[in-house]
């Protein structure tokens, strides 16, 4: 495939109209990008970080969409199922036009090839960060046992809460978040996206949180308990309630985990998750950096 095939934009309208259908056909598989592109559409470019968004689109002799990439820098370079010769195209393509790449995020084969193919290409130093497993909800199983308190979707006044457990909730998983904690916040409360689990005293001790609807998905992100307040049953039934309400809407809800962590993976299968994909990121350093 010559590095050509690709079609790489700035404009998000262009890409949609070239990519929606595509990204639509399998909107399990292609999550990121549809979340990210919709949340791009109704906030702005920049709410990831000042870069301007790039996209490109890759199509096969009969004109048909095969694979897409969306990237908003600085957080890496996010791909849809590639074949090896394909990641090696697109890493020629974007090294030939300056492209910088800080690392990729993609199904696990995919991302691997292409930072096989960005090392030989740039010479840059890779080195795997981060190794993620997609749910589907099959049917929801609710804990047998609840803690006491309630499920409640956030509201105002809990704003600053969330601005703080959004940053922490970055600091645990190792990444910086990427968005202004108050913007994201403020973008949460204003669709609903954010529950918590409260204490019959009325204190917040998790979150639960869920992107809004796009292409008949509803993914549950992010996930959070602070450290000292962990293995008392809050995330099993914030997360419940989350998933619980998605599922009334007939959508199709998704979530990923961190497969270092055990104790998380288990839980979300014990209420009804069943897997679709591993998926990895890669973070990428140049030569001599």
């Amino acid at each position: 495939m010559e590095p050509s095939a690709w079609q790489l934009t700035d404009d998000l309208a262009e890409f949609l109209d070239k990519a929606g259908d595509f990204l639509r056909s399998r909107p399990a598989l292609h999550t990121v990008q549809l979340t990210v592109a919709e949340a791009l559409r109704a906030r702005g470019p920049h709410v990831y970080g000042a870069g301007p968004p790039r996209f490109g689109v890759l199509c096969g002799a009969d004109g048909l969409v095969r694979a897409t990439l969306l990237h908003t820098p600085p957080r890496p370079l996010n791909l849809t199922p590639l074949d090896p010769p394909d990641a090696a195209a697109l890493a020629d393509h974007l090294a030939d036009t300056g492209h910088q790449v800080p690392g990729v995020r993609a199904e696990r084969e995919t991302a691997a090839a292409f930072a096989a193919a960005w090392r030989q290409r740039t010479g840059a130093t890779v080195e795997q960060t981060e190794r993620q497993r997609l749910y589907r909800l099959a049917e929801l199983t609710p804990p047998a046992s609840t803690p006491p308190g309630r499920a409640r979707v956030a509201d105002a006044a809990d704003r600053e809460l969330l601005a703080r457990w959004y940053v922490e909730f970055a600091a645990d998983t190792g990444g910086q978040g990427g968005q202004d904690p108050g913007r994201w916040a403020d973008a949460r409360l204003a669709h609903g996206g954010a529950t918590v689990w409260e204490t019959p005293e009325g204190t917040p001790v998790s979150l639960a949180g869920n992107l809004p609807e796009s292409a008949g998905q509803i993914r549950v992100a992010p996930v959070y308990t602070p450290a000292a307040l962990r293995g008392r049953g809050y995330a099993g039934a914030v997360t419940a309630e989350v998933s619980r309400r998605a599922a009334e809407t007939g959508a199709e809800v998704l979530l990923f985990t961190d497969l270092a962590n055990p104790v998380s993976n288990r839980l979300y299968q014990r209420l009804g998750y069943r897997a679709v994909a591993d998926f990895a990121g890669w973070a990428f350093a140049a030569p001599g950096a």
